[in-house]
């Protein structure tokens, strides 16, 4: 079993910048690929950004290319999310997933672990 606790997200304007942490407990969490999804009130649950087991593979979504950054601590056990240029379209629950295969795969039917999440708003 894996345990995630996102933290970091918060009320931000256009243009501002926002940090999101979680944090991993549990067994194999070196050996799990991570991500980042993101899921606002009526819409299906969305790609952000993953990263590989070892850290050196980033897969993103075509929405956050340039804004965004996924990084891994593996000594923490924790997984980053620096978001930069946020929008008002960027506001959602943002929640980090895990899954036994290394490579950040896209879909959250690939994921086997959840956290529950931290919310972002973005204000115009």
């Amino acid at each position: 079993q894996v345990q995630l606790v996102e933290s970091g997200g918060g009320m931000v304007q256009a243009g501002g910048s926002l940090r999101l942490s979680c944090a991993a407990s549990g067994r194999t969490f070196s050996t799990n690929a991570m991500a980042w999804f993101r899921q606002a009130p009526g819409k299906e649950r969305e790609f952000v950004a993953g990263i590989s087991r070892s850290g050196t593979s980033t897969n993103y979504a075509d929405s956050m290319k340039g804004r965004c950054t996924i990084s891994r601590d593996s000594a923490k056990n924790t997984v980053y999310l620096q978001m930069n240029s946020l929008k008002p379209e960027d506001t959602a629950a943002y929640l980090c997933a895990a899954r036994s295969n290394w490579w950040p795969a896209g879909s959250p039917n690939d994921y086997d672990y959840w956290g529950r999440g931290t919310q972002v708003s973005v204000s115009s």
